[in-house]
């Protein structure tokens, strides 16, 4: 049975204080399970996690995990910006360059944020445009040599990363250009639940980085071993064991790291879902119970404030507030207003029965909910609270209006307007 990371009295008194549907996240649960990744790793000298902005850009989610120690991983001038105004600067941001413009890069490499190249073909342009700084990672795609997964896909397919013919030989320009620090990425999984997968990522960047220093004689001052670390959406599945992962890690280290004289070298991470994920939720409420060739119930929450069933058919867990002893007696599409037939939260999902009314409380969009919104057929995206430790809640996102939609238009120009 899933759990919620808040009380039915939490969740109802949120209710009563904002109106439906709104993104609700527990801060000191936030808080707490960034901890225990740091500690997981407190072994190795330096390590940080460069929290995926992209999966919650919120500056008050981001501001607590920077007082974790947090950095922010970056792939937009946008999240860069945001990043900083809560006071992540300078090599605590990771910015993970993918097709990006002459003008993001010339304000990353101005800004002193570590820049994560993603073709070879970027080296001439970065130097044309920016210049090449004394520090800078290039992201490496392993090909045929690692699978992917439903969600991140064959890194075969990837459009990311350098091949590894091409790593070689960029470092090499690298080195002859006057780089005189360098890291080393990857991102091969997307919410993935094996632990060993993640062992496995670290023991190919520890052999990448000992094979490239030995042959270019260049010393690695990190590898970023990637985000990916996956929640258990399902009821029957289990978190990652952070410390397997970190055990497994620490073992290669030994073996390659130190056993070929290269240490010190900083680990790196980027995980986001896995951070946010499981302490944010969708609440919504039910107001058109419906029976058609099935039973439906719409809420008042649609996929403009999560679009992962539409995207990629993803499981989230529904609680029915008040009813989550009550046996589950009715099977129900769960949708909203949008006039496209993908508006789904779960299709043929057991609940309890539903009646107008009733608080539906959508698990684990933390991560990737709001984020991913969209304002189709003029909807405006719902708020995001926060529970603080006392208990109280705070708006740190109101609920879009419809003013908002229409302020990047100009209706002066229009040769008939409404009287």
């Amino acid at each position: 049975m899933k759990t919620l990371p808040f009380s039915e009295a939490e969740i109802r008194r949120a209710v009563s204080q904002f109106p439906t549907p709104f993104h609700l996240y527990n801060a000191e649960a936030i808080r707490q399970n960034a901890r225990r990744l740091m500690k997981a790793f407190e072994w190795a000298g330096g390590f940080t996690n460069f929290f995926a902005v992209k999966a919650c850009p919120n500056p008050y989610v981001l501001e607590i995990l920077m007082e974790e120690g947090f950095g922010a991983d970056c792939s937009s001038a946008s999240e860069l910006v945001l990043a900083e105004m809560v006071g992540i600067t300078g090599e605590m941001i990771m910015y993970t360059s993918n097709d990006t413009s002459a003008r993001e890069l010339v304000t990353a490499v101005r800004e002193g944020v570590i820049v994560n190249l993603d073709d070879i073909t970027f080296i001439p342009f970065l130097e044309k445009h920016a210049g090449i700084p004394e520090l800078l990672c290039l992201r490496y795609n392993p090909g045929p040599l690692r699978e992917g997964n439903a969600l991140i896909g064959k890194p075969e397919e990837a459009k990311y990363g350098f091949t590894g013919k091409q790593l070689l030989e960029g470092y090499k320009i690298l080195r002859d250009k006057g780089v005189k620090r360098f890291g080393l990425h990857t991102m091969v999984a997307s919410n993935g639940l094996d632990p060993q997968y993640f062992i496995a990522t670290a023991e190919m960047l520890f052999s990448l980085v000992a094979e490239i220093s030995e042959e270019l004689g260049i010393c690695f001052e990190f590898v970023n071993l990637g985000g990916g670390i996956g929640i258990p959406y399902m009821p029957d599945q289990n978190p990652v064991d952070l410390e397997i992962v970190s055990a497994g890690i620490k073992d290669l280290y030994k073996d390659i790291i130190i056993g070929n004289g290269l240490d010190p070298l900083k680990i790196y991470m980027e995980n986001g879902r896995m951070i946010v994920g499981p302490f944010g939720c969708l609440v919504t409420t039910a107001i058109h119970p419906m029976t058609k060739y099935r039973d439906y119930v719409g809420v008042d929450a649609c996929i403009n404030a999560l679009m992962r069933y539409a995207l990629y058919g993803s499981y989230h867990h529904i609680t029915v507030v008040g009813k989550e002893n009550d046996p589950l007696t009715k099977t129900y599409c769960v949708t909203g207003s949008l006039c496209e037939n993908n508006d789904y939260f779960a299709t043929d999902r057991l609940l309890p029965e539903i009646v107008e009314g009733d608080i539906l409380v959508i698990h684990d969009t933390g991560a990737h909910g709001h984020a991913m919104g969209s304002n189709y057929n003029g909807k405006p995206r719902p708020a995001e609270i926060l529970m603080d430790p006392d208990g109280s809640f705070r708006q740190i996102r109101r609920e879009e209006t419809t003013a908002d939609l229409f302020k990047t238009l100009d209706f002066s120009k229009l040769r008939t307007k409404s009287r």
